[in-house]
């Protein structure tokens, strides 16, 4: 790998021959997204949840790529005179696999995984990416956290394609957005020398998440641009950089790579001991408050201009959303009285909100949050008491989905619980037994097929069946239409833990 990161020597380094430019999309899905708590959760984060009229963010940012690069040919740089776009690399947690595919194959969306069996944060994660696309050539990687909402798709588009040029080229280049306001959460890129006449500038400095007084100076100044979090870059320029600026990332994230496991469908497991000897950071810090500063990474800003949002706590998602005549915003079952500025969304029991002004309320089935629209960023401290807690309401919603279908858990008391279990055609539970709980199914819908012991039994609507303590058991759905069953558990601890899997088709035999 060629270690020299300026601009003159990657040009160097580009094979004369090389017409054709590979660009590779990222998309950075492992986000928890507390602070939209209850709605976003551990077990389903918001870049998973639908946000947008019956789709997710993660589905959205994966969509707007489709009409990028149309035009990009003719601003490439020498030797390139086409643009090959690969399918979109996917990170995510071992965890939420199965669930990120869900939502991007109900939109016939294809995609590759590399899989983290623990968080690391965003560096390692496109550290990890850029060794798995090294394999074709030496792409311009476009990393995307999947959890932002851009409204103007066009703006986006042009953006993005001259920042691939810029990238092409060897710089590190991020997207960045015109500030609105002395905004603390974000990142500053500090301007410097106009790079023709597109708007794109060289990147003076890079300032992470500035106190309040330095935020307001660098907006009064015009010469800062929020960071986006959309970095674009060439697979071996990051390699290099990430290598100068935390080589003990580097060395771990090739290790956890060269030890991978790779599934018949190319998804990458990465290695989860050499993963856990990895550093935590953000590409923001572990590299771009170097870009500038270091003569060695060179830098460039590309003015996005597409009504960017992070959607980072639910006054962004109020900001973005149509309001009525007072500024209210009604998600669901919602009825307004004299209210102002106000946010509600219910997912299923009616809200009503008389004489409030600037409030925030969100209905799940086993929580509500009220909140003031001027304190959302003080939800996730309630998330973090909720996990000291150990509360299962921070980690999953009542409904849980599964790589199988779903349950919800309708009622529960002292040693019961009753859950609503729906599997799909062919849907196929775990080989497993409990240490502490019996269970008890009844079939409403549909045709079961039960493993119970050195038994197999093949139960129909209204029919019945009784699992001890400690019996191997398992579900199955061998029909063409939905089974829903009644579970009725009973026991001294009912915890979702008291799992053991013997066997498993979505590969979950090491997990509880």
């Amino acid at each position: 790998m060629n270690n020299d990161v300026t601009s003159a020597g990657l040009i160097a380094a580009i094979s004369e021959g090389d017409a054709e430019l590979v660009v590779q999309p990222v998309v950075l899905a492992g986000g928890s997204g507390t602070r939209l708590w209850p709605l976003s959760r551990e077990h389903c984060p918001k870049q998973l949840i639908d946000l947008l009229d019956g789709e997710s963010l993660l589905e959205a940012t994966v969509r707007r790529l489709d009409g990028v690069f149309p035009h990009a040919a003719t601003s490439l740089p020498e030797p390139h005179t086409a643009v090959r776009k690969a399918a979109p690399f996917v990170v995510s947690s071992e965890d939420l696999r199965h669930l990120t595919a869900d939502r991007l194959g109900r939109s016939g969306m294809a995609a590759r995984f590399v899989l983290e069996p623990l968080a690391r944060n965003t560096a390692p994660a496109l550290t990890a990416v850029a060794l798995a696309a090294s394999g074709d050539g030496d792409p311009v990687l476009v990393a995307m956290p999947a959890d932002h909402l851009i409204a103007d798709s066009a703006a986006f588009a042009a953006a993005l394609e001259e920042a691939v040029t810029h990238a092409a080229r060897g710089a590190i280049v991020t997207l960045g957005v015109p500030p609105q306001r002395a905004e603390t959460g974000y990142g500053y890129i500090g301007a410097g020398l106009p790079l023709g006449s597109s708007g794109a500038r060289s990147i003076e400095h890079f300032v992470e998440k500035p106190d309040a007084g330095r935020a307001a100076s660098y907006v009064a100044s015009g010469n800062y641009l929020w960071n986006s979090g959309i970095f674009v870059v060439r697979a071996s320029v990051w390699l290099a950089a990430i290598a100068q600026s935390r080589p003990l990332i580097a060395a771990q994230c090739t290790a956890a790579f060269d030890n991978a496991c790779v599934d018949a469908d190319g998804t990458v497991h990465l290695n989860r001991d050499a993963l856990a000897a990895c550093p935590s950071d953000s590409i923001d810090y572990a590299v771009m408050e170097s870009v500038g500063v270091n003569a060695r990474l060179a830098g460039v800003v590309v003015p996005l201009r597409s009504g960017w949002s992070d959607v980072g706590a639910w006054d962004a998602l109020w900001q973005v959303s149509e309001k009525d005549e007072h500024g209210n915003v009604a998600r669901g079952r919602v009825l307004f009285e004299d209210a102002t500025d106000t946010f509600v969304h219910s997912d299923g029991r009616l809200v009503a909100c008389v004489g409030v002004q600037g409030m925030v309320v969100v209905e799940t089935a086993d929580a509500v949050l009220v909140v003031a629209k001027d304190r959302v960023q003080d939800v996730k401290a309630v998330v973090t008491r909720l996990k000291a807690q150990h509360s299962e309401v921070a980690r999953q919603h009542r409904r849980v989905e599964r790589p199988w279908g779903w349950y919800d858990s309708v009622d529960q008391g002292e040693r019961f619980q009753v859950k609503r279990i729906v599997v799909k055609p062919g849907g196929r539970l775990s080989l497993q037994m409990h240490h502490h709980r019996a269970e008890h199914w009844t079939v409403v819908r549909g045709t079961a097929r039960v493993t119970r012991g050195d038994e197999v039994l093949l139960l129909s609507e209204n029919e019945s069946t009784y699992i001890p303590l400690g019996m191997t058991h398992r579900l199955e759905n061998p029909g063409k239409t939905a089974l829903e069953i009644i579970e009725v558990q009973s026991g001294c601890y009912l915890g979702e833990d008291d799992i053991v899997r013997f066997d498993d088709q979505y590969g979950r035999v090491q997990q509880a």
